[in-house]
C-alpha cells in the first residue's frame, strides 16, 4: 500500500471501526478508491520517471568510476575522448559473442536486437554530441567522486557534449526530452 492509501485507509478505520463495514457504495469506500487510484498513478508516474533518468545515473556512474581506476585529477582531450569511446563501445563485445553464438540462418535474440539499437543510438548520439560530466575540470572531477548515485547530484555537476570529432560544448542536465 502506498502512502495515501494507507493514510486514508487509517482514518475511516479510526472512524468507522475495522474495514468490513464500510458498505461498497459508501462515501469512505469512494474515498479509498480515489486514494488507491492515486497510488497507482503516482507509481506509474515514478516509474516512468526512474526509466528516463537511470541511463544518465549509469552514465554518470561509469566516468566516476573511469575518473577513480585512472587515478586522472583532470583529463586532458585525448583521454576524454578516449573515456567516452570506450562507453559508446562497452556493448560491443557481448554484440561479437552473442552473434558468434547464433547458429547460421537463426533469427538475432531479443537480446541482440536490443544491443542493436542501444548501440545504434550511443553511435548517433556521439556523432551528435554526447551528453558526459565534464572530466576536464579539476573541480567537476572531484564534485564527481564524492557523487553518492542519486538523480538530484548530478544537477550540481557540469556537463558538456563532446562529438566524435573531439570537439567539446558546454551543455545544460537535464536535456530536454525530445
Amino acid at each position: 500500500m502506498q502512502r495515501s492509501l494507507e493514510k486514508t485507509r487509517k482514518q475511516i478505520v479510526k472512524k468507522k471501526g475495522p474495514m468490513g463495514t464500510v458498505h461498497e457504495g459508501s462515501r469512505d469506500s469512494r474515498r479509498l478508491r480515489k486514494a488507491l487510484a492515486r497510488d497507482g498513478r503516482l507509481g506509474r508516474l515514478a516509474t516512468s520517471r526512474k526509466v528516463h533518468e537511470q541511463p544518465f545515473v549509469d552514465r554518470a556512474g561509469f566516468f566516476q568510476d573511469s575518473a577513480r581506476e585512472t587515478g586522472i585529477e583532470v583529463f586532458d582531450a585525448e583521454q576524454f575522448l578516449a573515456a567516452v569511446k570506450s562507453f559508446v563501445h562497452q556493448h560491443d563485445e557481448e554484440m561479437d559473442e552473442l552473434k558468434r553464438a547464433r547458429r547460421p540462418g537463426r533469427p538475432a535474440s531479443t537480446r541482440e536486437d536490443a544491443l542493436k539499437v542501444k548501440i545504434a543510438s550511443l553511435e548517433k548520439e556521439f556523432q551528435n554530441g554526447f551528453l558526459v560530466p565534464d572530466l576536464t575540470s579539476k573541480d567537476n572531477v572531484s564534485a564527481l567522486e564524492r557523487w553518492e548515485g542519486s538523480w538530484s547530484q548530478l544537477n550540481s555537476l557540469s556537463w558538456v557534449r563532446i562529438t566524435e570529432a573531439g570537439a567539446v560544448r558546454s551543455a545544460t542536465f537535464p536535456p530536454n526530452k525530445d
